[in-house]
């Protein structure tokens, strides 16, 4: 078997077998592929595309390529929850401690942010200690004795995506539905999670725009789970405005503990709520929505929720002060306040356009080897369908970054629709597959 003639036939819009998928694989691992041949069939993918066979014998050897983590004698419902990535998307944080205070078992490896999304992994390294370079030895260990832990990836599990993930990025193939499918397929059925819950964002600050193409993306990572015996559900969501208030390292794990200390914003609420549903769905716990929603409201109103972050927290040598004194975070030396320029009320607030202006704050990095200022970021003070005035604050600038704050505040003034009329609140929620 020859690389060339795999690659003249994708190139020919013929469907690749197992045991051509598994040579490329096996090639990419042991270099007997050059990268410029590997980038020459990414290329024939992207115009050909790939079948849900194709898609799901891909996944399979890019698990095969590396460690699988085994954590059956930790549960046999061990949950893993991903997002696509967004604006303000701190779900993971929330998602986590309600999951564990439920008495449901969580292992979540997650990375840092690129581009315009932030990292969950970032967020918590804000945290003043804490720890996300685990062994899979400790990570292990958190699980079974707190029942949840999240560490950030390690380059042993599904090792052929991060090969593939460097040559998509440098030869723009990374938006082709199949391989996206695999990446995120691929991570994590190796991280050990039995039920997989996925967050799949749409619009302008999520990598995928049109909720056409969450669908189909969704439907191929279910189908491809349900081919290499994983239990995955998608919740497909809007992220054509910010989730929350807060965009940025720091001031989002403000919101994370405001959150569960009962100050609730709805839309995060509606997003992290649905997610948890479907995990108690896939274990057996509740069977309808109100009454996994009303069991979630009491874990927070009860203090269990918030106690279980702190738990994380101190388990991964954080400092838990920071839950009762926000000072201990990273604090930015410079403080903005942007002003509304007419009377009205807020139809939209455009994600991208905020997200762009918190990467400019010094919140955001171009490539994975870039520093961050974990204190900068963005707070809404007015959102969706609520009234301003002229001269009223509508957003907050933290940065250490003073020449950043003109363009940034051009930005977030643009991101801001004012219209006369007032715009009711919809579902964020598209669809659930």
């Amino acid at each position: 078997m020859k690389i060339i003639d795999i690659i003249e036939r994708k190139k020919l819009g013929f469907e690749l077998s197992e045991d051509e998928i598994r040579f490329f694989i096996n090639g990419i691992m042991d270099n007997t592929i050059e990268d410029y041949q590997t980038s020459a069939l990414l290329m024939a993918i992207y115009f050909k595309g790939m079948t849900l066979d194709e898609t799901a014998y891909l996944t399979k050897y890019m698990v095969e390529s590396g460690e699988t983590l085994n954590l059956s004698d930790v549960s046999n419902n061990i949950i893993d929850k991903h997002s696509t990535g967004g604006v303000g998307d701190k779900i993971t944080l929330i998602f986590l401690p309600l999951m564990a205070a439920s008495g449901m078992y969580t292992a979540k490896l997650s990375g840092r942010g690129l581009g315009h999304t932030g990292g969950t992994i970032d967020k918590l390294e804000s945290i003043p200690g804490f720890r996300t370079d685990l062994s899979i030895k400790e990570f292990k260990e958190k699980v079974k004795k707190y029942k949840t832990a999240i560490a950030a990836q390690t380059l042993s599990l599904a090792p052929a995506d991060g090969k593939l993930y460097a040559l998509r990025d440098v030869t723009s193939t990374v938006d082709i539905i199949p391989l996206i499918a695999s990446s995120v397929v691929s991570k994590k059925i190796a991280s050990g999670a039995n039920h997989i819950i996925l967050d799949v964002k749409y619009g302008s600050g999520a990598f995928i725009k049109t909720p056409q193409d969450a669908v189909k993306l969704s439907d191929i990572m279910v189908q491809v789970g349900k081919r290499l015996n994983r239990n995955i559900c998608a919740v497909i969501s809007s992220m054509n405005q910010p989730l929350g208030r807060a965009i940025g390292n720091s001031v989002e794990i403000q919101e994370v503990i405001e959150f569960l200390k009962g100050n609730i914003e709805d839309d995060l609420k509606e997003i992290t709520y649905t997610l948890c549903h479907c995990a108690f769905e896939k274990a057996g716990k509740f069977k309808t929505k109100e009454d996994s929603f009303k069991y979630l409201d009491d874990l927070i109103s009860s203090g269990k929720a918030l106690e279980k972050f702190k738990e994380i927290i101190i388990s991964q040598n954080g400092d838990p002060d920071i839950i009762d004194d926000y000072l201990k975070l990273p604090q930015a030396s410079i403080k903005y306040e942007i002003k509304s320029e007419k009377d009205g009320f807020i139809k939209n607030i455009d994600a991208l356009k905020i997200a762009k202006a918190c990467k400019n704050l010094g919140a955001g990095r171009e490539k994975k080897s870039d520093s961050i200022d974990y204190s900068a970021g963005i707070y809404l003070t007015q959102k969706q369908s609520e009234p301003v005035k002229q001269g009223e604050t509508i957003a907050v600038l933290y940065t250490n970054k003073k020449s950043a704050i003109k363009e940034a505040e051009k930005l977030v003034l643009s991101a801001y629709e004012i219209t006369d009329k007032q715009y009711k609140k919809s579902s964020l929620i598209y669809k659930i597959i």
